[in-house]
């Protein structure tokens, strides 16, 4: 799967990567310590979540963080 987020909102990439995972919300928020209703909040963007958070979950998921520049 490969994201380019500038096309979306960060709450919309949180949840394509929890649907790629193929978890439902409960087992995604019991894979990183969260609840689902936290990443209910996350996915519907009511609540923020930081790089650090993401960058956990990429490890966990084996996925692949790529910054680069606009040419």
């Amino acid at each position: 799967m490969k994201i380019t987020a500038n096309n979306y909102r960060a709450n919309e990439v949180f949840k394509m990567i929890r649907e790629y995972t193929g978890k439902t919300q409960k087992e995604f928020g019991e894979s990183i310590n969260r609840s689902k209703t936290a990443i209910q909040y996350y996915e519907y963007g009511e609540r923020n979540f930081d790089f650090e958070l993401l960058l956990e979950i990429c490890k966990k998921e084996n996925l692949i963080i790529t910054i680069e520049s606009k040419k």
